[in-house]
């Protein structure tokens, strides 16, 4: 049945009342967080010996980190506001197409993408290297958020409207496995298996795929994961075993951040990290350094601005009006959640070590802008809260 998106004239709404509807509580904390990974990243960087005298091998510099992280936020910050108040119905009509090129890109990975670090994950575009799966996320939360806003609860009782949307999470699942992105393929399924909950789908449909999970975990330990991967979680279960090698990483994370105590060795005097023994400390163990810096209060203070933002998002999940805004709102909360949380829990040994960048605090182009555009549409979600949205049957 072919369906025609009918919306309310008050999309056209002057700038002044985007501006009064537009939250500043929700984009000062984001700014305190963008402001706090720079902080962190120049205590990672060590003056190289070119610079003035005395300063060569000093802990703290603009380079290589901090100041590049500065251009990307700059860029992000663009995205960001574009995002949030751009008309609704341009993220409403585009949303298939948006997931269509972050799809078309995933696949361009497989042909001619860039390794690093053991995978297949980026592209590179001669003057940046992207890495595709990151705008997957936006594009899947946008689609799921359109095609589950089409469908009235009795159709959301059907198993047979939720095989479209397991398609559009399949694709980009399986080839972002087969780069390989354990950590990426995985908090897609988490996001999902949360959109699907969310929009209705039966429990029981949950526990039958547990089980199925459950009966082919064998065949994809032996023939779906990596080697490394195997490490990674045989690491986990015994830390250990190999602290010279597999355990090595993780046995450095829980050293630096424990030695951190209550309120932290100080800005700029971390041992572990200033001195390399925390590898990634500026990537996906970022969380470690702030904690041996600032200690147990610098990160449960990162904790309660990342937990307030998630409060906020799922508020507005609930009071937004139309329901493509509501689940664009979940949508991305749920991810925001997801990644900080899965980084945490990684980095302080309560769940195997997967490559997930710890939200507006890694290092790194592509998560940043795919996340800063993703919270801008919660923005924009939030401006058109009492805007109607409806699909009618056509």
């Amino acid at each position: 049945m072919s369906r025609q998106i009918r919306i309310s004239r008050s999309e056209n709404m002057p700038l002044k009342e985007k501006l009064r509807r537009f939250s500043w509580l929700f984009f000062s904390l984001m700014i305190i967080i963008l402001a706090l990974s720079v902080i962190t990243l120049y205590s990672a960087g060590t003056a190289d010996c070119s610079g003035a005298v005395g300063t060569c091998g000093k802990f703290g510099a603009w380079r290589p980190y901090a100041l590049a992280q500065m251009g990307r936020i700059a860029i992000g910050l663009s995205v960001f506001f574009i995002a949030a108040f751009s008309d609704i119905k341009l993220w409403l009509r585009s949303s298939y197409w948006l997931y269509a090129g972050a799809l078309f890109l995933i696949m361009l990975v497989t042909f001619i993408g860039h390794s690093g670090m053991g995978a297949q994950r980026w592209l590179n575009l001669g003057f940046v290297s992207i890495q595709p799966s990151e705008f997957i996320k936006v594009g899947l939360v946008l689609v799921l958020a359109r095609y589950f806003s089409w469908q009235n609860s009795f159709e959301l009782e059907q198993f047979k409207n939720y095989l479209l949307p397991a398609a559009f999470v399949a694709f980009p699942f399986l080839l972002i496995l087969l780069q390989p992105d354990l950590g990426t393929a995985l908090s897609i399924a988490f996001i999902s298996a949360g959109f699907f909950f969310i929009a209705g789908a039966k429990r029981q449909w949950f526990a039958i795929g547990a089980v199925l999970f459950a009966i082919t975990a064998p065949v994809i330990w032996t023939v779906g994961l990596q080697g490394y991967q195997k490490q990674r979680i045989t690491t986990f279960i015994n830390p250990s075993r190999d602290l010279s090698g597999a355990g090595y990483q993780i046995n450095q994370a829980k050293i630096a951040f424990g030695s951190g105590g209550i309120v932290g060795k100080g800005y700029l005097q971390g041992t572990q990290s200033q001195l390399s023994f925390l590898p990634e400390k500026h990537t996906d163990f970022i969380f470690t350094m702030f904690g041996e810096e600032l200690g147990f209060i610098g990160g449960f203070v990162l904790i309660a601005l990342y937990s307030i933002m998630v409060g906020i998002m799922l508020w507005w999940s609930k009071t937004t009006r139309n329901r493509f805004g509501q689940l664009v709102c979940f949508g991305f909360c749920l991810n925001f959640f997801i990644y900080y949380f899965i980084n945490i829990a990684m980095v302080l040994g309560l769940m195997p070590t997967v490559g997930v960048p710890l939200p507006l605090m890694s290092f790194g182009g592509s998560s940043l802008l795919a996340l800063m555009f993703g919270l801008g549409l919660v923005q924009n979600a939030r401006i058109y809260r009492d805007v109607q949205l409806s699909a009618k049957g056509g």
